[in-house]
């Protein structure tokens, strides 16, 4: 039965509220605070989407802005986690071994909590993580090549994904765009996930990495094979929702 007494221009609004506050909700979420039926929330999500005021996706909506902000702006969010999480993961990592890290400002964190690492062979899509370790203590540094993206310093593309296909490497490194009740791990962009498939399949051990800005969040695009990672590293503990959603995956949760 409908929550009475809320007109379907204030649920709506209510809707673009909550998109305001986190940049993107689920159909599930909805239908539990506005206590409506999963039909009438479809709906609402699609009226106001041909309106141009949000983007619907699969099980849900994001905000019109909604997007991977640039790198820099990324870097000021939340950096003692993702410094956190950078340590830690740096921990797992053996002298002497090969490693695909992915662009991003976690990743960032983590490349530079590697200086003092020995003989690693990297991979990596990111110009300023192969700034940062090249030079460095033996290391062997590989720049994956691509199409550049505007806001990051970092390729993907069909070139990029062409690129690392030809290596296997001991580690891989990839950054989290959206972490949810919902089942799937999601991406902002197909060129994302496309390249984050790659690395998860490509290397021994996968680690996934996601500060809790990524929390909440669900993004346009599937991660497909996200259930190939053996860890995910955070920094701080996510809600019992999201904590069901990797074990589903089985993926070991670990709190920086």
């Amino acid at each position: 039965m409908e929550r009475s007494g809320i007109l379907a221009e204030e649920r709506r609004d209510l809707i673009l509220d909550m998109l305001d506050q986190r940049g993107s909700v689920s159909v599930s979420e909805l239908h539990r605070r506005l206590n409506v039926s999963r039909e009438t929330i479809r709906r609402d999500i699609t009226k106001l989407a041909e309106d141009n005021k949000l983007r619907k996706t699969h099980g849900g909506a994001l905000s019109k802005d909604s997007s991977e902000p640039a790198l820099a702006e990324r870097l000021e969010v939340n950096r003692d986690g993702k410094q956190a999480i950078g340590a830690m993961a740096a921990d797992m990592i053996p002298d002497g071994c090969s490693v695909i890290i992915d662009s991003g400002s976690t990743t960032l964190c983590l490349a530079e909590s590697l200086v003092n690492h020995t003989e690693l062979t990297v991979y990596t899509n990111d110009i300023q993580i192969a700034s940062v370790l090249m030079g460095r203590n033996g290391h062997q540094i590989f720049l994956i090549g691509g199409e550049l993206g505007s806001n990051d310093g970092a390729t993907m593309g069909p070139d990029t994904v062409a690129m690392l296909d030809n290596y296997y490497t001991d580690y891989a490194f990839i950054g989290v765009s959206a972490m949810s009740s919902h089942p799937w791990i999601t991406e902002y962009s197909r060129a994302a996930s496309d390249i984050h498939r790659m690395m998860l399949s490509h290397s021994k051990n996968a680690i996934l990495l996601a500060d809790q800005t990524k929390f909440n969040r669900v993004a346009p695009v599937r991660l497909a094979n996200a259930d190939r990672a053996s860890v995910v590293i955070t920094d701080k503990a996510p809600d019992e929702a999201i904590q069901q959603t990797i074990s589903n995956l089985k993926i070991d949760l670990r709190i920086a």
